[in-house]
């Protein structure tokens, strides 16, 4: 069976980053598909010497709570590189720096419909070595905990953001500490 892409019939501009395509289907039947244009983002898991994880405390609208997550953020221009966001965002949002930045691969949030990818680090050995530079929209808390109480957050469901739940599984994959 070969599976075919869809054709593009038209597509109309809702939002400046959001589109509506109008798809024919392989089986001729018409269907609108919403679209989100997004540049690439970074998700950076920091880890300190003593095994501590550089976490942020933020308030995210979506779901209308204080969460914990990871550093990360969009990469500023269509010519960034993953790296160079990475060790931007992880900077301006932490303070925290490292010179072991091990890339994890490349994961889509949602290939259905969003345009983006997100790029996973991996910075080991990281260290405080400025104050926060934050967003206008910002208002984040530097936490550091242990990566075994991360991993039973995670467990646990209390991390909530499942692209920084999927770059936890690959950073521990490369640390080869999946049992």
């Amino acid at each position: 069976m070969t599976i075919k892409p869809w054709k593009i019939l038209g597509s109309s501009r809702l939002y400046k980053n959001i589109r509506i395509d109008k798809c024919e289907l392989p089986d001729g039947k018409a269907y609108d598909v919403t679209v989100l244009e997004y540049r690439d983002w970074v998700t950076i898991i920091a880890l300190t010497k003593d095994q501590q994880v550089v976490l942020e405390r933020q308030y995210r609208h979506g779901v209308q709570k204080t969460i914990l997550e990871f550093p990360g953020g969009g990469m500023d221009a269509e010519d960034e590189s993953p790296q160079h966001a990475a060790r931007r965002e992880l900077l301006e949002e932490t303070g925290f720096t490292s010179n072991t930045l091990i890339p994890l691969g490349c994961i889509s949030p949602d290939p259905a419909n969003h345009t983006n990818l997100m790029h996973p680090f991996l910075a080991l050995d990281a260290e405080r070595i400025s104050d926060q530079d934050l967003d206008a929209t910002e208002e984040i808390e530097v936490v550091l905990k242990p990566l075994t109480e991360v991993i039973e957050m995670a467990k646990n469901g209390e991390l909530l953001q499942s692209m920084h739940v999927s770059t936890l599984f690959l950073a521990l994959a490369y640390l080869d500490r999946i049992i």
